[in-house]
């Protein structure tokens, strides 16, 4: 008998186990069921869905899909098996030993979501966890940032008042174990979840600290830690305002509002909104922060799927009559929710905006509970800013690599793109690659000697030695010659290649960035990103280009004083 011949007898075997196969193996074919109901663009996975029938999509009372209706159909016709048919035939003859999870959490379901666009995704029960712990914006632990370094994991920093900020950890600071663990031979995202735990409940944290020779016991009482999606807002001039929202969770228009109380808004003459590098996340979010800056009644934007009909979202409680001039700053990748805000503001001449173009996401994917505690994350529409543009750039034919790092994306002018829509006072705006615009401000350039420094962690370590020799900083401080003679020193004993010439020409970006590191270290990420600020440039243009931001409003105000009158 040779394996063709043998074939049909492997299948036979396997359809006799599939009545007794586990929910996890019949995953695949849960993924597809929501794939064909409710994919934007219909497209047909694995095989022809449209030959499955109409029956019903049911879902329980927790969410998850359940396999009723159209699923049984599924399940009573073979070739419809398929997906759970070629699980079960790599784990019971592949030539290596397989784990159900690792073929259907790491490739089945993944390699069909592939097919359909980028955005698509499939959730493990971790990484569902994690989305759902985003999106509320709190989770219980000890409130601080850790990073791999060198093998090990590292304090990045605590949270200004967290337990973790409060005990007297440092950015640094090595953690060697978690209660009776160590931590050799775990990955920083396993160490991470060693600290989270129920409010409460006590973690012991053994760390190495530059200056010590012995590693240093830390008990902290674990708490509910806010994971805020505003990092930072603070007055970056007398009368102006900064604020910047890191993502959209189911706090941020919250935020927002209380963020824009305590600024006293009444007395602002600007606002620099600042959504560089925000991925987007919640879309009633995006709505509901552009919402704070637009007339009451005014489109934010719609959206419209195969399996959806157009739904369009209006400002319900608009701006109250705060019309500061404002600021918007985006860069390649400001994605999603943070390009619904940028087209709406952009659209209705509420702002300027200003950096580089944004990512280019237009679609709206819909999180559905699967059994097993995963998650499918589907596009089911895509959305348009209220002049009508289509935001989504090109994926076809792109790797997904090339698409994530944004390397065609470079048409900041818009020049080029054929969808040409106009704003409330008739500007061209541009649509199917990202929102352009108004002001095109590259972002900072390190040169090589500075790149250098960064990617030796220079400023970082030197900022441990320092501490170590000297405790602390005062709160006035300033890197004086002897505090940069001492970094020099610093740059000999670690073998970090310099000149003096690099040194001299490099003086001042030197100087900024030890005395970031400082304060970071000592007076927490508030403190250090106010410095950070100062010195960018994307920044600065922005406060420069407030008062055109307010003859743009003014302008539009006039423009549809006059439609009204016609």
């Amino acid at each position: 008998m040779n394996q063709h011949d043998a074939a049909p007898v492997l299948h036979e075997s396997l359809e006799r186990r599939f009545e007794l196969v586990s929910p996890l193996r019949r995953l695949p074919v849960d993924a597809v069921v929501v794939v064909h109901h409710h994919n934007a663009i219909g497209a047909e996975v694995w095989f022809e869905a449209r030959e499955f029938g109409t029956g019903d999509l049911g879902r329980g009372d927790d969410g998850r899909v359940e396999e009723t209706g159209f699923v049984e159909q599924l399940f009573q016709n073979r070739a419809r098996r398929l997906p759970v048919v070629v699980v079960l035939a790599v784990e019971q003859h592949y030539a290596e030993p397989v784990e159900a999870e690792k073929v259907i959490y790491n490739g089945a379901i993944p390699g069909m979501l592939r097919s359909l666009d980028p955005h698509s995704n499939f959730f493990d029960p971790k990484s569902f966890a994690l989305l759902r712990e985003e999106q509320r914006g709190r989770y219980y632990g000890v409130g601080m940032t850790v990073t791999p370094r060198d093998g090990k994991t590292i304090v990045l920093a605590p949270f200004v008042g967290s337990p973790a900020y409060k005990a007297g950890l440092r950015p640094g600071d090595v953690i060697v174990q978690v209660d009776e663990t160590p931590t050799d031979n775990l990955t920083t995202t396993e160490v991470a979840e060693l600290l989270k735990g129920p409010k409460g409940t006590t973690v012991r944290i053994l760390v190495l600290r530059e200056g010590d020779p012995e590693p240093l016991p830390f008990m902290i009482v674990r708490d509910e830690i806010p994971r805020l999606s505003i990092e930072h807002a603070f007055r970056i001039a007398p009368d102006v305002g900064y604020i910047r929202i890191a993502s959209f969770n189911e706090t941020t228009s919250k935020e927002l509002r209380d963020q824009l109380e305590e600024m006293q808004t009444g007395t602002l003459k600007g606002l620099v909104l600042d959504l560089r590098n925000n991925p987007g996340g919640l879309l009633a979010e995006g709505v509901n922060v552009a919402d704070v800056f637009l007339q009451r009644g005014q489109l934010i934007v719609s959206h419209r799927g195969r399996a959806s009909r157009e739904k369009r979202y209006f400002a319900t409680r608009g701006n109250r009559g705060q019309n500061f001039p404002l600021v918007v700053l985006i860069n390649r990748f400001t994605a999603s929710a943070a390009e619904i805000v940028s087209g709406a503001v952009q659209d209705h001449d509420r702002g300027l905006i200003v950096g580089e173009a944004s990512f280019g996401k237009g679609l709206v994917q819909t999180v559905y509970p699967l059994s097993e505690n995963t998650g499918l994350a589907l596009t089911t529409a895509k959305y348009y800013t209220p002049s009508g543009r289509l935001i989504q750039r090109e994926y076809s034919g792109v790797s997904l690599y090339d698409y994530f790092n944004n390397k065609e994306n470079k048409d900041n002018g818009g020049s080029g793109r054929t969808d040409v829509r106009t704003t409330d006072s008739g500007r061209p705006v541009y649509g199917g690659g990202g929102i352009s615009p108004d002001a095109e401000i590259p972002e900072r350039q390190l040169n090589r000697f500075q790149e250098s420094l960064v990617r030796s962690y220079a400023f970082f370590n030197f900022a441990r030695r320092y501490l170590a020799e000297h405790k602390t900083i005062p709160s006035d401080f300033e890197v004086a010659d002897a505090v940069q003679d001492r970094f020099r020193q610093f740059l000999q004993e670690e073998k970090i290649s310099f000149t003096e010439a690099e040194l001299m020409e490099n003086q001042t970006y030197i100087r900024n960035s030890i005395k970031m590191e400082l304060v970071l270290s000592v007076f927490g990420m508030n403190e250090a990103y106010k410095l950070e600020a100062a010195a960018d440039p994307q920044i600065q243009k922005a406060i420069e280009l407030l008062p055109q931001a307010a003859a743009l409003l003014e302008n539009a105000k006039q423009m549809m004083a006059r439609k009204e009158i016609q």
